[in-house]
């Protein structure tokens, strides 16, 4: 891996943000659409109103690069879980280090749960490597469609909560 990318920021994102995330998100799903040859992913049918509503419920991470988001990722907790989803990066600020600051971002604003969980597809070699690095371990398979698999992980929280 190499070094993050000089003048990164990574920061909270904000509805403002959607229609570029919406954006980012459709472009980055494209190659695991092709994977999975399955074009009818989740990520590349949500709308633009699904995305904002999620603003309600989730908190969201951007990766900036001159003036650019490059990456995201969002997070939600429930019951002691924070369920982390669609880290996404462009394909051209890949391999820099970006997804796993964002990973480590989402981490660090929940420090109270007691294990975080993600999920992703089977056959997405490139993720899979990438969360196991920084500590997620296999949870268990779900057949979703005839074409696509997914794989569940989790990493226990090892952080103490902050003092209230």
């Amino acid at each position: 891996m190499d070094q993050l990318p000089p003048k990164m920021i990574i920061t909270e994102a904000d509805i403002a943000d959607a229609e570029t995330i919406l954006d980012l998100q459709r472009t980055c799903y494209q190659s695991e659409a092709q994977l999975y040859n399955d074009f009818n992913l989740p990520p590349l049918r949500q709308t633009i109103t699904e995305l904002r509503a999620s603003f309600a419920g989730h908190v969201f991470l951007k990766a900036i690069i001159a003036g650019r988001i490059v990456g995201t990722v969002r997070a939600i907790t429930e019951k002691g879980t924070c369920h982390i989803g669609r880290l996404m990066v462009l394909s051209e600020y890949q391999r820099q280090g970006i997804g796993s600051a964002l990973m480590a971002g989402i981490e660090k604003l929940f420090p109270q749960v007691e294990r975080f969980e993600l999920f992703t597809g089977e056959k997405s070699a490139g993720n899979l490597r990438l969360y196991e690095r920084l500590g997620y371990q296999k949870t268990k398979r779900q057949r979703i469609s005839d074409r696509v698999v997914l794989l569940f992980m989790e990493k226990l929280n090892d952080k103490e909560p902050l003092p209230r």
